[in-house]
């Protein structure tokens, strides 16, 4: 009879110890509330509560990897692209996380989504694509000073994909071909000016020593022996044409 009368006496109080005692782990912190008022954040570690008078919230202070989903996004410039990126956050105060919104979680994750629309919207398709660190930090900054009143911190943000339709690709790719014919004629355009500078300047020296001129001409006639051509053509030096006319002069 009385173990019949002890059994559910220590159900209960078993009950009440499981009720009253709690365990949080290192990354974990326990938001306690007495009687529906706010007394305090507790842990890690045992945490004794009063059992049906306390509760308890617990909150994780591991970062969290949310993948904000793809986003129709309108540039600056009319162009319709499809942008997803990944959000790193923690919470810093859990009091805040759990009393100044009702699920941080999906507060942070939608305004993700909202900042990154917006800031997107504001730059060019040759920014979004060219300048990603630059807007990365952007809507870091915008969405980490709009959650501190949450107590979350967000410490990085990533545009891991920008995706274009098929025409757009198309017409970039025309682009950029023809920026790479561009550049390819600038630079074919200064190797023919340097050419002709420095020219210039060995004429412009040939020009003030007459012996180099000589030289450069025995050294010309050099090269086209060792071609092994069947027909050469020799340079006639004009010095050597002036010299052959005075001759002709004296012998009359």
């Amino acid at each position: 009879m009385l173990i019949t009368i002890f059994i559910p006496i220590i159900v209960i109080l078993l009950m009440l110890l499981a009720a009253a005692i709690k365990i949080l782990r290192e990354y974990q912190r326990g938001v306690v509330f007495t009687l529906g008022r706010f007394t305090g954040v507790k842990g890690p570690g045992l945490i004794i509560l009063i059992p049906f008078v306390q509760q308890m919230l617990r909150v994780d202070l591991r970062t969290v990897v949310h993948d904000v989903p793809s986003q129709d996004v309108i540039s600056k410039d009319n162009v319709s692209v499809r942008v997803n990126a990944v959000l790193y956050f923690r919470v810093i105060n859990p009091e805040r996380a759990m009393i100044q919104v009702e699920d941080f979680l999906m507060a942070t994750s939608q305004l993700a989504q909202t900042t990154l629309r917006s800031v997107l919207g504001k730059h060019d398709l040759d920014e979004m694509l060219a300048e990603r660190d630059k807007l990365n930090n952007d809507i870091q900054e915008i969405l980490d000073a709009q959650t501190d009143a949450w107590g979350i911190k967000v410490a990085n943000v990533e545009i891991k994909h920008v995706d274009l339709n098929e025409t757009m690709v198309r017409a970039i790719a025309r682009q950029a071909e023809a920026e790479r014919e561009r550049r390819a004629k600038v630079i074919n355009a200064e190797g023919e000016q340097q050419a002709a500078q420095k020219l210039l300047e060995a004429a412009h020296i040939l020009g003030q020593r007459p012996e180099a001129m000589q030289l450069r001409y025995l050294s010309t006639l050099n090269v086209i022996a060792n071609e092994k051509n069947s027909t050469i053509v020799f340079p006639f030096p004009m010095e050597l044409g002036e010299l052959f006319k005075a001759a002709a002069t004296k012998s009359r």
